[in-house]
């Protein structure tokens, strides 16, 4: 993921708020990340696997669940915030309608590709899992320009330099879509450069940045 690191992402959405929950069960712990990206804690103490997940001890504990209030959404908020700012990002409420939280990821997150996921499967997660008052957290997004020709052409006319000197072109197809939750740009690609997936992702990554739109798709034709 660009701008939160996997393993940040897969404590997130595995287990949300309570995955980053100080543990009492061990003194002094440990990161070893594999080389597959999987992450694992080790005691010092006793050079064997721990699992920050684990429950047992605190079986007799109660779940306490809190009101949803703004102060509440952001004490919650407050456990996951150090996993968002470590990797250039944060989060703040925007606004709270009945059960619903509008929340807007900032900085390196804002502009994450992956920032839906993080959204729905971390933070939302998280959310509800303390306050189950909550029905949905929606992403709320910077107002960017609009979603025009014009405004397209800025940004291909920033990469058409470098797509020149490999021999290769781009132009803007059409755009589908404007004014729904998920409008598409559709690109054309010719040259050798065509068939590089890194350069498409670059591309596709500046436009969604460019617009800030959540669910704006770009497609290459």
């Amino acid at each position: 993921m660009y701008g939160i690191r996997q393993s940040s992402l897969i404590l997130l959405a595995l287990h949300g708020a309570q995955a980053f929950a100080p543990s009492s069960s061990f003194r002094s712990v440990t990161t070893h990340e594999s080389i597959t990206g999987t992450t694992s804690l080790y005691s010092e103490s006793t050079d064997t696997i721990v699992s920050p997940f684990d429950n047992s001890g605190s079986s007799d504990e109660s779940e306490e669940f809190l009101e949803l209030t703004w102060d509440n959404v952001e004490k919650v908020l407050d456990e996951m915030r150090p996993f968002l700012i470590q990797d250039g990002g944060n989060v703040s409420i925007v606004d709270i309608d009945g059960p619903v939280v509008r929340l807007q990821l900032e900085g390196a997150c804002g502009t994450c590709p992956s920032s839906t996921q993080t959204m729905k499967m971390g933070l939302e997660r998280g959310l509800r899992e303390k306050i189950p008052e909550i029905s949905d957290v929606i992403q709320a997004m910077p107002e960017g320009p609009e979603l025009n020709a014009e405004e397209i052409e800025i940004i291909l006319d920033g990469v058409r330099p470098f797509l020149k000197v490999a021999g290769g072109t781009i132009i803007c197809e059409s755009i589908s879509g404007e004014g729904s939750v998920q409008p598409s740009i559709n690109l054309k690609m010719e040259g050798s450069s065509a068939s590089l997936n890194s350069v498409k992702l670059e591309i596709a990554q500046r436009l969604q940045r460019h617009f800030m739109l959540a669910g704006l798709q770009v497609e290459f034709l």
